[in-house]
This record gives structure tokens, sequence and C-alpha cells, in this order.
């Protein structure tokens, strides 16, 4: 994916829904998938962020998005069945699907992790992205090259202190990837894969890093290119695989 140079139609006419598209790495993503063509349902919580990508996407001219807000800590199994059947109905497929949305909010020692905060990181990290998954595969499943790609971390890779209920939630997402890569293939056009974004300058990370200089890390934007080709066409046979972007 080093040297990919993405067209300008890849996911012309394609349908890419992308979690917590408001801001960061969703947010470019969004962009770039835009302004490759694909129409954009912007997946988020209420509020003036996804409002604002929806405006910045139709007044580049690109193809119009769609807003769909849900508060994946509040959302039950039958809210993402409802979503699923409004994409049914808007446009009757779905060719990619990006988990990006994710909530961290403190390092701490597993001695000291309350349990309802425990249950609300792996709710929003983990069970959410399962959910929004099963109830859009048989949408996925009607179109010939479906991509679903989760966005993990190295903590989710290699266990390290501190980082509690969402090193574990990001060790279920590569599970979760693996497994349904494996009972995907062979059976439905649709490939599966994670990857590692690696050190962006986004809120998230700033939060988690208040000490370190974010000049350092590289913008939203400039690994763009990964995420287009594992959404897009060309990554075509690519799955079960965990990618870093960096």
């Amino acid at each position: 994916m080093r040297d990919y140079h993405p067209p300008a139609d890849l996911l012309q006419g394609r349908v890419i829904l992308i979690t917590g598209a408001g801001s960061g790495i969703g947010r470019a993503a969004a962009h770039a998938c835009a302004a490759h063509g694909a129409s954009v349902v912007l997946f988020g919580p209420i509020g003036p962020q996804l409002e604002r990508v929806y405006d910045a996407i139709e007044a580049a001219g690109h193809p119009q998005p769609a807003l769909y807000v849900l508060d994946l800590d509040k959302a039950s199994p039958t809210d993402y069945v409802g979503l699923a059947n409004s994409l049914a109905q808007e446009f009757g497929r779905l060719d990619g699907l990006l988990h990006n949305a994710a909530v961290l909010p403190f390092l701490s020692r597993i001695d000291d992790y309350e349990p309802e905060t425990w249950n609300q990181v792996l709710r929003i990290n983990l069970t959410a992205p399962f959910l929004l998954t099963q109830a859009c595969l048989p949408l996925l499943r009607t179109v010939p090259d479906a991509s679903i790609l989760f966005t993990s971390d190295g903590v989710g890779r290699r266990g390290k202190a501190y980082w509690g209920a969402y090193g574990v939630a990001k060790f279920g997402v590569e599970g979760l990837m693996q497994i349904l890569a494996d009972e995907l293939e062979g059976t439905a056009p649709i490939r599966v894969n994670s990857i590692d974004p690696g050190a962006v300058r986004t809120d998230l990370r700033i939060q988690v890093y208040p000490g370190v200089d974010p000049a350092g890390w590289v913008l939203p934007e400039q690994i763009m290119a990964d995420y287009l080709y594992l959404l897009g066409p060309d990554s075509r046979g690519v799955t079960g695989q965990a990618f870093n972007a960096q």
C-alpha cells in the first residue's frame, strides 16, 4: 500500500458507511471516499460535527452524502437493523463499512477500573462494531466486492499496561476480524481486514498523550491512501489481514 495511488473514480457509484465520521480519521476518510466518487453515509452521535462534514462534501461537488445519527453507547440491536433497512431503502446497496468510532476515557490500572466504565468502553469499541456488521451483512452480500474495515491499534495486537478496556476491546476487534474473514472466505464476496492507523493527530490521541507535542504525528489525510485501497476494489482477494498505516 505504500506506493498506492488511488484513481479518481475508485469508488464511483459505491456506498461507504463510516462510523465516527465527524472528526479525525473518520472525517478524513469521509472526504477521501467522497472525493473518489462514493456516496458516503456519515455515522455518529448527534451534534454539529457530522453536519459540517456533510456540508463540506456537498460544497465540494462530490456525491451527496447521507447522515445517520446514532449513539453507540445506547443503541440496541434493533437500532442497527433499522439502519441497515434504511440503507437498503435509500441506496439499495452497501459496498464498504469502515468501523472508526472509538472511545478511550483514560489510562488506568486494571485494579482501578470501574465496571460501568469497562462495560461502556467495550460496548462502544467492540460490541457496536459486531452489531453493526451483523446487521449490514445481508446488504453487503448483495454487491460484487464489499469491504469491511476495522480500525485497530497496536495495543490490541500486543498488550500494554494501563490501556485497560480499550486494549481488550481492540484485541477483540482483531479476533472478530479474523473469525469473520474466515467465515466469509469462499462463501461471500466480502473481504474483512483491520488497520492500525498509528500515531495520527486526532483529538483522541491528544487526549491520551497530553504531554506530547502532536506536531510529530501525521495528519489523518496523510494515511488515506491505505484506507482507500482497503475499501476500494483494488484490494479484491485481500482478506483476514492486519495492516499498519505507518
